[in-house]
């Protein structure tokens, strides 16, 4: 089931909704971490009502969800400017995810910085090439369009970059779309890695660089770098821009390394 199709399915209720978690959005044992907080992101927009843009996400990967879940979402406080949700998924197993989010419209600042340039040596996603995912995560392979977006370096490197987007997006919301897109990628340490050592992200926080994320034919540019691992955990650093090179989102998450 795509995205939309997800979406327009889902068992409404008072504080959130509930649904079925369709098994070509697994990630091994548990749902696809990106469309798991896009589900989180899509209960606080219901229960919310107009609400100001998406500024800021965290979401703490706490546990499998795969089945039959529960997800409910609730306001914590609402200011002049911001206004604070909680959410968080339930299943069988109790709760696999917890998030807060941050919704805050644009207000008039003194300050203009501007340091996110887009990586240099950039293939535009029509000329890039198809990143093989036979070995992939099934929700990869089901329903995302994935390009190399740099040209592959002879030496391994902890980073990763690509070009992503939704096969299919028609009819949901530009923020949800992206959060969907925004954990596309592998670790950055992966490239380091043997291929049979698990992974799994743990914590992650994500802040959106403009109310109004928008880019031409839905590919989104990601790149997540690995700048430390050690004791079996990585953490990495997480960027995303839209196809004419402006900053979109910036991010971090913790990853459980097991190898």
């Amino acid at each position: 089931m795509s995205l939309p199709a997800v979406l327009a399915g889902l068992e409404a209720r008072s504080d959130g909704f509930a649904l079925s978690i369709p098994t070509d959005w697994h990630q091994g044992r548990t749902a696809y971490g990106g469309f798991s907080a896009a589900l989180a992101l899509a209960a606080a927009m219901r229960v919310g009502g107009e609400l100001p843009p998406l500024r800021s996400a965290q979401v703490s990967f706490v546990g499998p969800l795969a089945g039959d879940v529960v997800v409910s979402a609730r306001k914590l406080r609402a200011g002049r400017n911001a206004t604070w949700f909680a959410a968080e998924i339930a299943g069988e197993g109790g709760v696999g995810l917890l998030a807060s989010f941050v919704f805050m419209g644009p207000v008039p600042s003194a300050l203009h910085i501007n340091d996110r340039p887009p990586p240099s040596g950039l293939i535009a996603p029509d000329d890039a090439q198809a990143v093989p995912t036979e070995l992939s995560p099934i929700f990869l392979r089901s329903h995302f369009d994935v390009r190399f977006a740099v040209p592959r370096s002879a030496e391994k490197e902890p980073e990763l970059c690509w070009w992503v987007r939704l096969c299919e997006r028609e009819g949901i919301d530009h923020m949800i779309g992206l959060l969907a897109c925004a954990d596309g990628l592998p670790p950055g340490v992966l490239p380091l890695l043997d291929a049979r050592s698990p992974v799994s992200s743990m914590t992650w926080q994500c802040n959106l660089l403009t109310p109004e994320p928008r880019t031409r034919d839905g590919w989104w540019l990601l790149r997540s770098h690995g700048d430390y691992a050690e004791n079996g955990c990585s953490s990495q650093t997480m960027e995303i821009w839209n196809t004419d090179g402006a900053p979109i989102m910036a991010g971090m998450q913790s990853v459980a390394v097991f190898g």
